[in-house]
């Protein structure tokens, strides 16, 4: 059962959502400063909705409109949406308000047992049946959702089904040999009807093979053609199966996107576990791959011990299919087809999502980010950046590092995600920005490997910082680490001097560190060689994050030892202004022009 998010609004909940927590996991999100709680949330509006949108389940201690006003405007899909529970502060009842097919009433009711309390399920089909007809299992799809709503109204009616096929869900329905009413449970492709419901099974592997750089749409018309000569649906198919070498082949890839499954992959000594059974054995494909045939392999090993090959291999120019079921029982008029339970056979290419998570605040995190997190089983980074991506944890595994080590944090990441894993490496600010991604791409070009690597670009310190005073990039800028650990000192001294003769706002990384004292001194005597005395200097620390200190002070008055690790440092160009305003803050920014447009138009 999913791990959910346990949302509270004060301090009285905080009992419930401890009991709640014991029973279920997840975590709980309370206004920031609470005691006892996991994570905490500045605006409860905007967290929920992070949430949802982030595909977490939420389960609020609170008034159920609080949470639907939070989430109504995310809502798109039924079908996709996750469970919104709202639970009584006192615990007497439970409300599933979304996801009720998604697993909102299946832990509603875990939730209403635990706390001996009411669950107000409102689904009909639940009610009456325990199971709705729109939702099948994990396993097996609707093939003609069209016909449900005329199909259910019937059944609601008190009519009786006739079943055909394995259908253990709709166990409380009444049946009846003789009903008009027809559920068929098949691999086959089949016509429905208001009459009929028909329900496919993912019991097929689809095994392919093709040569190095074979086009997408050869593979998948060649597949098309296959299940369709052999009267096969489409919604049957669990998986694309393949040999390890062609874990980077785009065509399989694409197959697998446009059937909307996965592709899982095969070591040739795994193959050969099949070839006794195979209709089309080849000395050639033998030779080459050390397995004397691939797609029908691959479909059949995919099956396990209940794999029957329903179509041999099928050639086209550059590629091969074959296909095969995963069934019970032996004799074909007996045998019922057997669904792909997870995890599913072989191995996944492997991902590995560098992701840029911004300084620190979760709204500032992009929701391609939260989505790459949640999708992943296996998050890699330096501690402190695994706590701030924590409101979103649900049962990944951490593989934390301390500070330093990036390449051992990388080749960890690479190794995970060799496994057929899907692994973010969790990166503060950008990805790309004096984080992971150029590491990640530079062992990778080193170590040629067959994982995908997905980067996901963050809010960078300079960028935060900058909005955070004002608009002090709104000219042309640059970045510069201080950092000579990586960066002869010498090469860093002539990019600062580039940077301040061509009067750049200049945006410091790495100002200072326990050991590295020196150097923004030296950088700041290069600038003031440049600069006029009053230039703007912003003084960013811990951006996004509780501890967020933001000071602009003039070039002449800056002070070194306000400066940390956890700080970034942006000079203004000799353009850049600084002012107070009525509220006594004090801004910056940085012209771009638009006063001589002004002065021209005069």
């Amino acid at each position: 059962m999913v791990k959910p998010a346990i949302f509270i609004l004060g301090v009285s909940a905080l009992p419930l959502a401890h009991t709640l927590k014991t029973a279920f996991g997840g975590e709980i999100h309370a206004p920031l400063g609470m005691e006892g709680a996991d994570v905490p949330y500045r605006k409860a509006t905007d967290h929920l909705a992070h949430l949802f949108v982030a595909g977490r389940a939420i389960v609020g201690l609170c008034a159920s409109g609080i949470l639907v006003r939070a989430v109504a405007p995310h809502l798109a899909d039924k079908h996709q949406e996750p469970p919104v529970i709202a639970v009584a502060e006192d615990g007497g009842s439970v409300v599933p308000l979304l996801g009720g097919h998604h697993g909102a009433n299946d832990l509603s009711r875990a939730i209403a047992s635990r706390l001996q309390a009411h669950a107000a399920i409102t689904t009909a089909s639940d009610i009456r049946f325990g199971a709705g007809l729109d939702q099948p299992p994990p396993g097996v799809t609707l093939a003609n959702p069209i016909h449900h709503k005329a199909f259910a109204a019937r059944v609601l009616a008190g009519e009786s089904i006739r079943i055909e096929g394995e259908a253990p869900w709709l166990a409380g329905c009444l049946t009846s040999p003789e009903a008009k009413l027809r559920v068929v449970v098949t691999e086959k492709s089949t016509a429905g009807s208001e009459d009929c419901l028909v329900y496919h099974p993912r019991c097929l592997a689809v095994g392919v093979g093709c040569e190095r750089g074979a086009s997408a749409e050869e593979l998948i018309e060649n597949v098309e053609a296959a299940l369709a000569d052999a009267g096969l649906s489409r919604q049957s198919v669990a998986l694309v199966a393949s040999i390890d070498i062609k874990a980077d082949e785009p065509a399989i890839h694409a197959l697998a996107r446009h059937l909307g499954v996965e592709a899982r992959f095969f070591a040739a000594q795994d193959l050969k576990a099949a070839e006794p059974l195979l209709a089309t054995p080849s000395e050639l494909v033998q030779k080459e791959v050390g397995v004397a045939g691939v797609a029908e392999s691959a479909a059949l090993v995919a099956c396990d011990s209940h794999g029957e090959l329903l179509s041999v291999k099928r050639k086209s120019k550059r590629t091969t299919c074959a296909i095969a079921g995963s069934f019970t029982g032996h004799a074909k008029e007996v045998r019922n087809a057997l669904p792909f339970a997870a995890p599913l056979p072989g191995r996944g290419r492997g991902l590995l999502h560098v992701v840029g998570i911004g300084p620190g605040a979760s709204d500032w995190r992009a929701p391609a980010a939260c989505a790459a997190l949640t999708a992943s089983s296996d998050w890699v980074g330096y501690g402190l950046y695994l706590d701030l991506v924590a409101d979103i944890l649900d049962g990944q595994t951490e593989h934390r590092f301390p500070l330093g080590g990036e390449e051992d944090r990388v080749r960890h990441a690479i190794a995970l995600a060799k496994e057929g894993k899907e692994v973010a490496l969790v990166c503060s600010g950008d990805a790309g920005i004096y984080a992971m991604a150029a590491l990640v791409y530079e062992i990778v070009d080193l170590e040629p490997c067959r994982i995908a690597v997905d980067v996901i670009p963050g809010i960078s310190a300079f960028q935060a910082a900058a909005a955070k005073a004002g608009a002090m990039i709104g000219h042309d800028f640059c970045c510069i680490s201080l950092s000579d650990l990586l960066t002869p000192w010498g090469v860093i001294e002539n990019r600062v001097k580039a940077a301040a003769q061509g009067d750049f706002v200049v945006s410091f990384y790495n100002p200072r560190s326990l050991k590295r004292r020196s150097q923004l001194e030296r950088a700041f005597t290069i600038l003031r060689q440049h600069r006029p005395p009053a230039t703007p200097v912003v003084i960013a620390s811990n951006l996004g994050r509780p501890e967020e200190t933001v000071r602009i002070v003039s070039l002449q008055d800056f002070d070194p030892e306000e400066v940390d690790m956890l700080t970034l440092v942006m000079v203004g160009s000799s353009q850049s202004k600084s002012f107070a305003r009525g509220d006594g803050r004090t801004y910056a920014y940085t012209p771009r022009g638009y006063a001589r447009k002004r002065e021209a138009a005069e």
